[in-house]
């Protein structure tokens, strides 16, 4: 017996930079603030952006945490470490895991 699943697709909207920093390894750090449609609710939501200014490289988590100050800290370690745009990912992993 075969079913078809739906899934629910959560998409972040109403994008705004709440915090932007230029670091000093041309690499540019925002934290997003944007809103968050599930079930129809409305949520806030923080995302991180990481930019380099040199190659173009860009990654993006437009949901990270529905708290500023987590979002606000994470951008912070991020600075601090000098971290490029591949390593958000695992960064995240690394700070949520130790944060839950």
């Amino acid at each position: 017996m075969f079913g078809i699943v739906k899934r629910i697709k959560h998409e972040v909207k109403d994008k705004t930079v709440y915090m932007e920093i230029y670091g000093d390894n041309k690499v540019t750090y925002r934290v997003l603030s944007g809103r968050l449609y599930m079930y129809g609710d409305e949520f806030i939501t923080y995302g991180i952006e990481v930019i380099d200014r040199k190659s173009g490289e860009k990654e993006i988590i437009s949901d990270f945490s529905r708290n500023i100050e987590d979002a606000v800290a994470f951008a912070e370690l991020l600075i601090s470490e000098r971290s490029k745009p591949r390593q958000l990912y695992s960064r995240a992993l690394d700070y949520l895991r130790v944060s839950i």
